[in-house]
């Protein structure tokens, strides 16, 4: 089951006590009416007249109506929780009640709920809601994309995660989104997999420690990333945490960590786990400028920044890889054309760099000064 109709409803698909109040076809006067809640609806036909005109055309009804929704009781609320509303109002409802953990749970619940409705809600929601999505694993399995809104989620328990990534590959089940499911799931083949806690274990205590202190870096991005040997002293307590995480818990970083757990996790001697930090979708383009420039990273590392075409048209990663001794051969000549002439003379005096790429650059000094 997917949501394919957004609010407003047309009115044939209103239930018919209601229609005649929120129709998209219903006179101005009667949604108007409507929207300030003075209609004979209760509990959850109520709120959906709400949501209904919260989403109406007119912005005076569509304003009127929300501010309606924001003083009905919490009674009426839960009652709209448990429902059986069509799915487009249960998702709005979802989105009003980001905040309140208690609802949420309340409409998670509800059997008419839509399985995008539950991935929008895994996305951002707290550990103890997502505690709640991963005990649906039938729907988990209907719908993989729940699993990736949770994996993505810096709430989400590690053990949680390591449960569910084995739940779907003992089903068959691929999860498309989750770039390193595949690393992931063959990290933790054989081990034993703990059942749900009511509190979390201490490994998710210290998975949760490192995101926090991640979290806490105010560095900008260019720092994180930058091409130093000192980077490992900078973030000494975060790479502390990182040097104590399981394969799959720094895979899982790779993907939801900041920049400052990235610039550690590209240099990490495992090379998947290497690739699978250069390769998540949160790198910028400044974080690989500063990598370019990094004699700490792989070969691989700089192989994949000087073959992803968006990053390439950048003049200083190009530079950087260029200038890096440890830059494959193949890749720094493509880039030879696109250097300046003062740069290119500074090249081809560089210590380090390969006799090919010095010689190839003194070349093309002399081409363009002749």
């Amino acid at each position: 089951m997917s949501i394919e109709v957004a609010l407003p409803l047309a009115a044939d698909q209103l239930p018919e006590s209601i229609r005649r109040f929120c129709s998209p076809d219903a006179p101005e006067r009667a949604r108007q009416m409507a929207a300030k809640g003075l209609v004979p609806a209760k509990g959850g036909e109520l709120v959906a007249v709400l949501l209904q005109l919260a989403a109406d055309p007119s912005a005076t009804i569509a304003d009127a109506a929300r501010a309606t929704l924001d003083g009905v009781p919490p009674a009426v609320i839960e009652a709209a929780c448990d429902a059986a509303l069509h799915p487009a109002f249960l998702h709005a409802l979802a989105d009003r009640l980001r905040s309140n953990d208690d609802l949420l749970e309340r409409l998670l619940g509800n059997a008419a709920i839509d399985h995008e409705t539950v991935s929008n809600i895994a996305r951002t929601c707290s550990e103890r809601v997502a505690e709640r999505v991963a005990l649906d694993e039938q729907r988990i399995l209907a719908a993989p994309r729940i699993l990736e809104a949770l994996y993505k989620n810096k709430h989400t328990r590690m053990s949680t995660i390591d449960r569910l990534v084995d739940l779907a590959v003992r089903n068959g089940v691929q999860v498309d989104g989750i770039p390193t499911f595949e690393a992931h799931a063959q990290a933790i083949a054989g081990q034993l997999i703990p059942e749900p806690s009511e509190e979390p274990l201490p490994s998710d205590l210290m998975f949760t420690e490192a995101l926090a202190a991640d979290d806490d870096e105010d560095a900008v991005e260019q720092d994180a990333a930058e091409g130093k040997e000192e980077v490992r002293e900078k973030f000494k307590p975060l790479a502390f945490q990182i040097g104590e995480m399981n394969f799959a818990e720094k895979l899982r970083m790779c993907l939801i960590g900041n920049a400052a757990a990235r610039a550690l996790l590209v240099r990490d001697s495992n090379k998947i786990v290497a690739m699978s930090a250069i390769a998540s979708p949160q790198v910028t383009e400044a974080e690989a400028t500063g990598l370019a420039n990094s004699r700490q990273v792989s070969e691989e590392v700089l192989r994949f920044i000087g073959n992803k075409r968006e990053w390439v048209g950048n003049y200083e990663i190009k530079k950087n890889l260029l200038f890096n001794p440890k830059t494959p051969v193949g890749i720094s000549m493509k880039f030879l054309s696109h250097l300046h002439v003062a740069d290119l003379r500074n090249l081809s005096r560089s210590r380090g760099i390969p006799a090919a790429i010095k010689t190839a650059a003194a070349q093309r000094v002399a081409k363009k000064g002749s």
